[in-house]
């Protein structure tokens, strides 16, 4: 069960948010195989004094369109799996929702089964 985390600047229309949301689950399913159906999204809009980024870090020049996705996932993916799961966002992103690929900024966290529980109080991944 990923859960995702995408912060955003207010002003995007529900069309826009709907679309990133999309595209980020699209590229989970294609790109490191979650099932369809494992969609756990959380999406917040921030003032855009309350978005702080660096618009030049490592070269890449960043506009107030910045978009941060969060992915805290299972533990076990390669790194080929991750490089293929950060491009999908780009591309799906940049292709459905008109977010610029510079203005993408992904991070994953990667947590054990056991970390996890889908309701009723129980660890249903633990071993």
């Amino acid at each position: 069960m990923p859960l995702v985390r995408i912060d955003v600047a207010q002003g995007r229309s529900g069309e826009q948010l709907r679309a990133i949301s999309d595209g980020v689950h699209r590229a989970m399913v294609e790109a490191v195989g979650v099932p369809a159906l494992d969609r756990f999204q959380v999406i917040a809009e921030h003032p855009p004094d309350r978005l702080i980024f660096d618009p030049e870090y490592l070269g890449i020049h960043r506009s107030p369109g910045v978009v941060f996705v969060q992915i805290t996932l299972n533990a076990g993916r390669t790194l080929d799996q991750k490089r293929a799961l950060f491009a999908a966002i780009a591309r799906n992103l940049v292709a459905a929702a008109g977010v610029r690929s510079e203005d993408i900024v992904v991070s994953l966290v990667e947590v054990a089964k056991e970390n996890w529980s889908f309701g009723n109080g129980v660890a249903q991944y633990a071993i």
